[in-house]
């Protein structure tokens, strides 16, 4: 029986289970592709193939999750993809040659691109029923999911070199994760504009605010994941920081962004969800521009902080925003956060590698200020003088406070 008596906090923690067990599978094959590359014969190069593979496949889930999502709802097609990437865990580990590795993660990106619509809708309609903001918080227990993973890495490491006996130990946590969230997964209720869109036709084209969050949350992706991939090198080569300070750079953005989306939800409560886009895309740039003007560790740790204060909430508010269109949205939407992931590293290596790494991260901070500018056009849900969205009934059941 579900330990959790109220209905809430039922459904909260069966969902950041969800948000955990894409965090931490996603981290303990990452924290594994050294063995991986070793226990192939892999070249550089074709670890690059590898994890574009998994990319390629997150993008190419696009058009098969909203009809998972109208045939199984978000609860089962989550359940369903948790599984399966449980089962492509082992399969990595057990691939016994690089083509048969390339087709494990197509099908590990495709099953992510699934798990990633479907807890986003469960995490939106947790919200809608209750009037309850929770999703940044949900987004934090990915990020919790990837430093369990790391831990885990660093342990089965220690005791032993086999990468099937790290990744059967990892398999069964993700098990334990999905019996977690079983019991208190949500049914779905079709949100007003996909019911419309339903109605009139089989298929629609996205709408004009819909493109409008494809492209906040592709650069928002961009300012985010640009900081995993290149701040540890600013660090090292244009700030000239030692060896052992240059990793404080990622350090200091994913813990300030874990932090802050454990208090995002009271801002998005307090001044809305399109404010604390809007703002908080402003501060990562304004913080960004000062570390790349100033120069020096300091200030690029300050940098680098605001960067992961301002972009904590961005996805959670767009994931929100993308859900109450309708599956294909919600879809679509994630979709362009993965082309995000994928576009800004090259893009960024580009450009640092025409000019300086300097105009490199400028890139990152233009890309926050079209995150601010895009949020002016998205269509937020309003909040009420007494800070809760507007236009959702409260349940009886849900306790205040």
């Amino acid at each position: 029986m579900f330990p959790v008596r109220d209905p809430f906090q039922r459904s909260r923690v069966a969902i950041a289970a969800l948000f955990c067990s894409l965090g931490f599978q996603y981290a303990t094959w990452a924290s594994r592709i050294p063995a991986v590359k070793a226990d192939l014969g892999l070249t550089a190069a074709e670890v690059g193939v590898l994890l574009m593979a998994a990319g390629i496949g997150a993008v190419a889930s696009f058009p098969l999750v909203p009809v998972l999502m109208k045939r199984l709802g978000s609860a089962r097609l989550a359940l369903l993809s948790a599984l399966c990437l449980t089962l492509l865990l082992l399969a990595l580990a057990l691939a016994p040659d690089y083509p048969v590795a390339l087709l494990v993660m197509v099908a590990d990106g495709v099953f992510v691109g699934c798990l990633n619509v479907a807890m986003n809708a469960q995490g939106t309609a947790l919200e809608t029923r209750y009037s309850r903001n929770t999703m940044a918080r949900l987004h934090a227990t990915f990020s919790a999911g990837s430093l369990l993973a790391a831990l885990l890495a660093s342990g089965m490491n220690a005791a032993t070199s086999s990468v099937t006996a790290h990744f059967g130990v990892a398999a069964v946590v993700l098990v334990g994760l999905a019996a977690l969230a079983r019991p208190g997964l949500l049914e779905d209720e079709a949100p007003a504009a996909e019911k419309e869109s339903r109605s009139r036709t089989g298929w629609s084209l996205p709408s004009r605010v819909t493109l409008w969050m494809c492209c906040a949350m592709a650069f928002g992706t961009v300012t985010e994941g640009a900081m995993n991939d290149w701040s540890a090198l600013y660090l090292r080569e244009v700030a000239k920081a030692t060896a052992e300070l240059a990793p404080m750079g990622i350090a200091v953005f994913s813990g300030m962004m874990v932090l802050a989306r454990l208090f995002a939800d009271g801002w998005r409560s307090r001044w809305g969800d399109g404010r604390v886009v809007l703002f908080g895309s402003a501060l990562a740039a304004a913080g960004l521009a000062f570390a790349l003007l100033s120069g020096g560790v300091v200030a690029a740790l300050v940098g680098f902080a605001c960067v992961g204060l301002g972009c904590a909430a961005v996805t959670p508010c767009v994931y929100v925003a993308a859900a109450k269109q309708g599956s294909e949205a919600l879809a679509l939407v994630a979709a362009m956060g993965t082309t995000g992931l994928l576009a800004g590293p090259p893009l960024i290596g580009f450009v640092a590698s025409s000019s300086s790494l300097v105009w490199g991260l400028g890139v990152v901070a233009a890309a926050a200020v079209v995150v601010s500018l895009c949020s002016t056009r998205i269509q937020w849900t309003p909040v009420s003088k007494a800070g809760s969205p507007m236009g959702h009934a409260v349940h009886s059941a849900d306790p205040q406070g």
